[in-house]
């Protein structure tokens, strides 16, 4: 396969100032990053570092105070089918069956009926929904739920998953099936994600590379490749050794950003 001429996401120069009352702050300084096509990248954080405010300026919600984005060498002004994200909340239609849920941007593009039939039906059976197709979202389980979520955003196009948190509404077992469907769904489509989490074993188990984010106002401190093969083993020590060693580029940098607003 030819290599590609551009990064899938080229992030340049880009900050974030909001305005709060009668002053500005500052959420994100200079972010400087390129991903490549078909990696699986986790951003980890404390709250309030602009991991959410960067995968925005990605979706194209956001605009950048400085710099831009660019996707496969193209400016992002706004929102565009190639990049979808994926909250915590799922954002289904409740009127709407799994399968018309998932139909809803190729009904959108007005494609034929018969072809958005057939690539629902598709997305359903990547997501191991076929058995739930005509439910509603009241009668799903909440990973049932992210999976619907996940693969509406496939359908419409998207090779590029923008998460938010997707799965920190979850109990525990239900989050890890879903870590484990997210790579099988991965695996088999080769989209691009950027994916947030406050999770170090989460960031551990799925991503290729961590990016570790400090606050004050948001930047990138490190940017760590897991070259631990598939599928990952979480009580193997190579696997936790990785973690240990993520937790504590983790808390060094909140102990550093405390530390200087104690200074200030």
């Amino acid at each position: 396969m030819p290599e590609a001429k551009h990064p899938h996401v080229a992030i340049r120069g880009v900050t974030k100032r909001f305005q709060v009352g009668d002053g500005d702050v500052d959420a994100l300084a200079r972010i400087d990053l390129t991903i490549g096509h078909g990696e699986l990248v986790c951003l980890i954080g404390a709250s309030g570092c602009g991991k959410s405010t960067l995968l925005r300026i990605v979706a194209g919600f956001e605009e950048p105070t400085t710099g831009e984005v660019a996707v496969e060498g193209k400016p992002v002004t706004g929102p565009g089918s190639d990049r979808g994200m994926v909250f915590q909340d799922y954002a289904l239609f409740p009127w709407m069956t799994v399968r018309q849920n998932i139909g809803f941007g190729p009904r959108q593009r007005q494609l034929p009926r018969k072809e958005v039939e057939e690539i629902a039906d598709g997305f359903v059976r990547l997501v191991g929904l076929e058995s739930a197709a005509n439910r509603y979202p009241n009668q799903l389980s909440g990973g049932m739920k992210q999976r619907v979520a996940i693969a509406r955003v496939l359908a419409n196009n998207a090779n590029i998953l923008l998460m938010d948190e997707p799965f920190g509404a979850l109990d525990a077992l239900t989050r890890e099936q879903l870590q484990h469907e997210l790579l099988h769904i991965w695996s088999r489509s080769r989209v691009t994600i950027l994916f947030v989490t406050h999770s170090v074993e989460e960031a551990a188990l799925l991503a290729d590379r961590v990016l570790v984010m400090s606050a004050g106002p948001g930047r990138i401190e490190s940017d760590i490749r897991i070259d631990l093969p598939r599928p990952r083993d979480v009580s193997s020590p190579e696997f936790n050794a990785v973690r240990r060693d993520l937790a504590r580029w983790l808390t060094s940098h909140i102990s550093t950003t405390r530390n200087l607003e104690t200074v200030a």
